[in-house]
């Protein structure tokens, strides 16, 4: 590394955009992708939907305990 940087040309929130969505990369057991992969097979369907569906499951359980 540098001991100094020169930023004088910088320009701030070059890169920003705003509303732009982050796609995070989920990284799953493979005990856990095993088990979710066996139901995407059988109901033909893909990992991501069965993943997102199982954790919407999660959030209505979750919001049932708050109340």
């Amino acid at each position: 590394m540098k001991d100094d940087y020169d930023f004088s040309n910088a320009e701030r929130g070059k890169f920003y955009r705003p509303g732009a969505k982050l796609n995070m990369p989920i990284y799953l057991d493979e005990e856990v992708r095993q088990f979710v992969q066996a139901i995407a097979v059988g109901k033909d369907s893909d990992l991501s939907t069965v993943v997102n569906d199982l954790l919407r499951v999660d959030m209505k359980l979750a919001d049932t305990l708050k109340s």
